[in-house]
């Protein structure tokens, strides 16, 4: 067929451009590609279990992408061509996805979620499930590599026999309303945390709530969530799905989506705004000042809700955190901060190995608004942490208070950035590694001027800055899949330019990478 399926691999996801719409951007996801790739997940399935296909239970979901439909049709149509029986869940949301290998009425096998998270209308892609998780980025290698071989075979039909082994019994499509499960399981923990004695059947009356679904398939947890529960959500935006994403990207990290909903929480009053991405496996929040909860903000937020109920416990996040979130972690909180490396899947296979170790480790977050709790199958659900925040901001409403309280005691830098330096030509990343090199090496050459390199440090090269009328640190890091390099700096005294400056200066030395 001529497609290269490598490329769609995107770390532990399968991603690709499904419509065409955008100039430069040919399709390379279609129904063929779906079609093998399906057969490759239905091998890769059988093999894991030991299951032959007529014995295997596998749920597909999808988020609002206009391309949603087509690439359904195309999954579920190999998966029952080789016997298995298929729950069609039409929109849901990627953490329900897994929920349905949890919930005994569904006793999935695995699950297909068809998404792309917060990528552009013409993106689409899928995220695999089976009983232990999210599958990893070995696990799609191997399924890639069963679809090229699917591919060879010439056919989409010849693939799905090859997946079935030659089995003859014909599958099961089942309708099913995946969304309306999770959500009782989610409104069931609300309730029982909550424990209203005054209204226990409407523990969330006289809370204002605005949610920003960025017109993804969030818009649920405003209607089947929080209104049931007693809450006005009446201020909520973007409900509708619309996978054209005509109002703002559905992407709690865009500037412009935040601003939205941070003005929105004020112009209606409320006492909490939540934001989540397309999929729903991320969320952040807004305060009822209208400030936004989100980077730092939002695993300080994740991290404070488990505090008292885990004292110590090593809180798992991505490399580019701050000092001060550091210090609120471990001075304010009494837990414990391991900086890892950027990748959801990076930070949340820390934590599950830091527990298999004996260190006891609750939370795995980055950054970017995805949260895994221990409690919760290390799955990264945006709408589980809403959920959480949604309980403490109720109990704090009986007190008087708003959710900001939770985050009175931490510190904010004075100044951040964060500047993307592109690197030209082949072998990008061998380049990028002989770039942190030099940044040691340089460092280590500024000693004396106040430069040192952080260590323990789990990616790139993180470098603290301390000298008179400056104060900061900086992350020079590889991109996990493009030509970049990404800096990160903050400051809590003097001027983020000046960092800025030193490192551009270094930079300029590598032909290979723009500094401009």
């Amino acid at each position: 067929m001529g497609t290269d399926f490598k490329k769609l691999q995107n770390g532990s996801d399968i991603r690709g451009v499904s419509l065409e719409g955008i100039k430069g951007e040919s399709v390379n996801l279609g129904k063929t590609e779906a079609e093998a790739l399906s057969a490759g997940f239905v091998e890769w399935l059988c093999r894991k279990t030991g299951k032959d296909p007529d014995r295997l239970t596998v749920s597909v979901g999808t988020d609002s992408r206009l391309s949603k439909d087509m690439l359904r049709e195309a999954v579920t149509g190999v998966l029952t061509a080789c016997g298995l029986k298929v729950f069609d869940c039409g929109m849901a949301s990627t953490p329900a996805m897994f929920m349905s290998t949890v919930f005994p009425e569904y006793g999935c096998d695995g699950a297909v979620m068809i998404t792309a998270s917060h990528l552009p209308f013409n993106r689409n892609g899928f995220k695999y499930f089976d009983k232990d998780g999210g599958l990893n980025k070995k696990d799609i290698a191997e399924i890639i590599s069963y679809a090229e071989a699917v591919s060879d075979a010439g056919s989409a039909e010849g693939g799905r026999q090859a997946a079935a082994g030659g089995n003859k019994v014909a599958g099961q499509l089942i309708k099913a309303d995946l969304i309306d499960t999770y959500s009782a399981f989610l409104r069931k923990k609300i309730i029982d945390e909550v424990n209203s004695p005054e209204n226990r059947e409407k523990p969330l009356a006289g809370l204002k709530i605005v949610v920003d679904a960025g017109n993804g398939a969030g818009g649920f947890y405003a209607s089947k969530i929080l209104e049931p529960l007693g809450a006005d959500v009446s201020g909520s935006q973007f409900l509708e799905p619309d996978g054209s994403f005509p109002n703002h990207a559905p992407n709690p990290e865009n500037k412009e989506a935040m601003a939205s909903i941070c003005s929105r929480v004020v112009e209606s009053g409320a006492d909490l705004g939540l934001i989540f991405d397309t999929d729903v496996d991320r969320s952040s929040a807004v305060d009822r000042n209208g400030k936004e909860i989100s980077r730092n903000g939002i695993v300080a937020m994740a991290a404070a809700l488990i505090a008292k109920e885990h004292p110590g416990t090593t809180v798992v996040t991505d490399s580019i955190t701050s000092d001060q979130l550091t210090e609120y972690l471990e001075q304010c909180l009494g837990l414990k901060h391991l900086r890892f490396k950027r990748g959801y899947k990076n930070v949340i296979n820390k934590s599950i190995e830091l527990n298999a170790e004996g260190t006891d480790s609750q939370l795995a977050i980055e950054t970017s608004g995805h949260a895994a709790y221990k409690e919760n199958y290390f799955l990264d659900d945006g709408a589980y942490l809403a959920t959480k925040i949604v309980i403490k901001a109720a109990q704090l409403k009986a007190q008087g208070e708003g959710i900001e309280v939770l985050l009175s005691s931490m510190k904010e830098p004075d100044e951040a950035v964060e500047v993307r330096f592109p690197i030209a030509g082949e072998n990008f990343g061998e380049y990028g590694e002989e770039v942190l090199c030099g940044l040691k090496e340089w460092a280590e050459a500024h000693a004396a001027e106040g430069v040192s390199v952080v260590e323990p440090n789990y990616e790139g090269v993180r470098l603290n800055f301390r000298r008179s009328g400056l104060s900061g640190w900086c992350l020079l890091r590889k991109s996990l899949h493009d030509p970049i390099m990404p800096l990160n700096v903050e400051v809590t005294e003097g001027s983020c330019q000046e960092i800025l400056g030193e490192i551009r200066g270094f930079l300029e030395k590598y032909p290979r990478v723009s500094v401009k």
